[in-house]
């Protein structure tokens, strides 16, 4: 007896591109993304971690760009993955030892910082081009050793 074949999934790609206008209710939406894409990949433990840092860039985003356009990229990596946000405001994030300690602002980064496995931003290489800069996370996979 002849038995029908389950159609098999194509493969996902190593990574997801995105461009949008953020607002208010954008991170839940965006972590539900990353979500998804992690649980695919099975990396579903860097979840949290990942989800609170794009979240944090992405409010970023809704608080220093005008007109609050970004675009996000998610990649997977061998060891993990890489998330960047990429915006045209040529101005940099600033981190909490620059502002007075005892503000609430400018706690983002160290946030990401605690949360992810390495960070940075880069201005983008030619301003007159495309203006703007790149803020961007990763994460390692929990190895299974």
């Amino acid at each position: 007896m002849n038995h029908p074949t389950p159609a098999q999934a194509p493969p996902l790609d190593p990574s997801y591109r995105m461009s949008l206008t953020v607002g208010a209710h954008s991170a839940r939406h965006l972590r539900q993304i990353l979500r998804l894409l992690l649980h695919a990949w099975r990396m579903p433990e860097l979840t949290d971690g990942a989800g609170l840092a794009l979240t944090e860039l992405a409010s970023n985003v809704i608080r220093h760009v005008p007109g609050r356009r970004c675009t996000i990229l998610i990649a997977r990596r061998p060891e993990g993955i890489r998330v960047e946000v990429d915006d045209k405001s040529p101005r940099l994030p600033r981190t909490a030892d620059e502002g007075s300690e005892l503000t609430e602002n400018n706690r983002g980064l160290l946030l990401i910082e605690g949360v992810t496995d390495r960070w940075g931003v880069a201005r983008n290489p030619d301003p007159a081009a495309r203006p703007g800069k790149t803020v961007w996370f990763e994460c390692d996979a929990l190895s299974e050793d």
